[in-house]
Parts: C-alpha cells; structure tokens; sequence
C-alpha cells in the first residue's frame, strides 16, 4: 500500500473525531480504505509512513481497530492517541501521560482467585509499551515544556466518575490516568507482536465533576496530543 516500503509504517489510532481529525488532515498523498465500518486513511506526514483510524469508543472497537490495522498494514507501531481522565496528582487539566505499560481495570476474575486486571489466558495483567518509542514521546513532552509523568495507564469500558472509582484504579494499579481503550490496543499489540505506545492529554481529573470538566476541555486536551504527536513525527 506505501510507495516507499523502506520506511517505517506509524499506525494511530484515536476513540473519537476530536482526536484523530487534526491528524487525518495532515496526511499527504491520502488513501482511505474502509474494513468493518472504519476508515483507515494513509499516506505520509512529514516523509513517514502513516495509517491513521478513529476506532470509536471503548475496548471491543479499539481492539478491532488495531488488529485490523495490524494486518492489513503491518505498522512498526502502534499509537494510542487522545484525552484521558487524570489519576495522579501530579497531572491537571492539559497535561500529559506517556504509558510504560497499560492495563484494563474492569478485567475481573477475583472470584476465581486471580489477581485483578488478570488476563486469562496468557496471565498478563501490565503490558509493557515500547521503550524506545516511549523514550522520543518523553524528549517531545521536554521540547514542549509541557508537564507530563510516565506510569501505568488504566482502561475500561466505563468514564470513571467519581473518588470511589479512581481510588479502586490507583491502589490496584498505580495508575497515573485512566481511558477507554489503551489497555485493549496494548493487549492486541503483544498478541501480534507489535511496538505501540500510549500517550494521552488530561481532559478531567476522573471526580465527581469530570463529566463537566470533559465536556469543557476536550477540545484543549485533543490540541495538546496533537501538538506531541506532531512533534514525535517530526523527530522520526
């Protein structure tokens, strides 16, 4: 599908339009192939080979989003881009968290004796983003000036709302922030042996006011993902 195979192949994946429409717009030569009700636009940005796909909210379309897009591209990565609720104190509104692993909070065979967050099956509950990948989204973050912290982030199919909820995530996990659809993508990129890295902008703090925070500041956090990501690709 790319002219210049040579080149690495940089797959993003965004939930919503918010996320992924600035980068769609960007990507030169475009191509757009539709599987299973998803776009998954083509091209390059900044002489890099990119495949680009809104995969729609939650686990189940993020994982068919990225397994798709792993085999039918074959990307080097796989990026999760977007806004996510901010679980550490360290981070606020606008600000960033770079996963070093993900996991999914909601996954829950406790009854049965497994650890919280146990994928079943390969008993895998933190899977570990790629270093090297992680490392040049750290350096980006630094040019920015932007506040950032590296740590685990937490997925599950529901917007956490409330002390309760975020407190459960953080003493299980050690999460610094929580989304909807890394923890899927990094499980389906392990099970094909693919590089991918998780990187979100704080749209809401997960309290009891996050609702309102989100609605307010989705359009700044997406700004603030995009503005990284530009720059990792520019450093590739």
């Amino acid at each position: 599908m790319f002219t210049n195979s040579n080149k690495k192949i940089i797959g993003i994946i965004g939930a919503m339009k918010s996320e992924i429409e600035a980068v769609q717009s960007r990507v030169e030569n475009a191509k757009t192939v539709t599987i299973s009700g998803t776009d998954y636009v083509y091209g390059e940005i900044y002489d890099v080979n990119i495949v680009v796909a809104m995969c729609g909210i939650g686990k189940v379309f993020a994982a068919m989003c990225a397994q798709t897009m792993i085999l039918t591209f074959k990307p080097d990565v796989v990026i999760n881009i977007g806004v996510a609720g901010a679980l550490s104190p360290k981070l606020g509104i606008g600000d960033i968290a770079i996963a070093d692993s993900v996991v999914q909070h909601d996954m829950d065979t406790t009854p049965v004796g497994d650890p919280l967050g146990l994928i079943s099956g390969i008993n895998i509950i933190n899977f570990p983003c790629s270093t090297e990948y992680l490392n040049v989204f750290e350096s980006c973050a630094k040019d920015l000036e932007a506040n950032y912290e590296i740590g685990v982030i937490a997925s599950g199919d529901c917007f956490v709302n409330g002390k309760e909820m975020k407190k459960r995530i953080t003493d299980n996990f050690n999460a610094i922030s929580c989304e909807m659809e890394g923890g899927s993508i990094g499980h389906v990129c392990y099970m094909n042996d693919t590089a991918f890295c998780v990187v979100r902008a704080m749209s809401d703090c997960g309290d009891e006011n996050s609702h309102n925070d989100y609605a307010a500041s989705l359009a700044k956090a997406s700004d603030v993902a995009f503005n990284l990501l530009d720059r990792f690709l520019k450093k590739l």
